[in-house]
């Protein structure tokens, strides 16, 4: 008969061999399960294309990505398409929309906002070969409307950059683990 002691100690072993093996729960960091060929070191992110008429968007955006390409990956990135690049990162801003989302009951004015932007993006490597690309990302932001005019702050471009940072999360971890 085996004593508790034995058994605990059992499976303390099986819990090590099988974290040692790789047959552990299926998480990883970002950046070590990249999908990206091995020829990719360069990345090149030129200034997203804006279709909107949301105001310097697709430079909050674009920043976003490199911001978050910058800290969560070894890859080099360029601004500039060049023949430096292994691959270029290509983004559209399709939509920007604000609308009321609630309303103050006693003035009638909107009391919340929310912003939804479109986008596409495509990831190609220098023969023009597409790593990733999604012609469908939509994403959303709520803020709140100050009611009060003495301490009046226009929330939208917080809002903005807010989505922007998620956005370029989304994308980022989209492209490394190859969703």
């Amino acid at each position: 008969m085996k004593t508790p002691a034995a058994s605990l100690s059992a499976l303390i072993l099986f819990a090590l061999v099988v974290l040692e093996s790789g047959l552990g729960c299926g998480y990883h960091t970002a950046g070590h399960a990249v999908q990206l060929p091995e020829n990719v070191k360069t990345i090149a992110v030129p200034v997203f294309k804006n279709e909107t008429l949301t105001y310097r968007i697709e430079q909050m955006l674009t920043n976003s990505v490199v911001r978050e390409f910058t800290t969560r990956t070894h890859y080099r990135i360029l601004n500039d398409p060049t023949e430096d690049a292994d691959a270029t990162l290509r983004g559209t801003v399709l939509s920007t929309v604000s609308s009321p989302l609630t309303y103050n009951t006693s003035t009638g004015q909107a009391a919340s906002v929310l912003i939804v932007v479109s986008m596409k993006v495509t990831l190609t490597d220098r023969n023009g070969k597409v790593l990733y690309q999604n012609p469908a990302y939509l994403f959303r932001e709520q803020y709140e409307v100050s009611q009060d005019l003495t301490s009046f702050f226009e929330e939208d471009s917080p809002a903005f950059r807010r989505l922007s940072q998620d956005f370029a999360r989304t994308l980022v971890s989209n492209i490394l683990e190859g969703f």
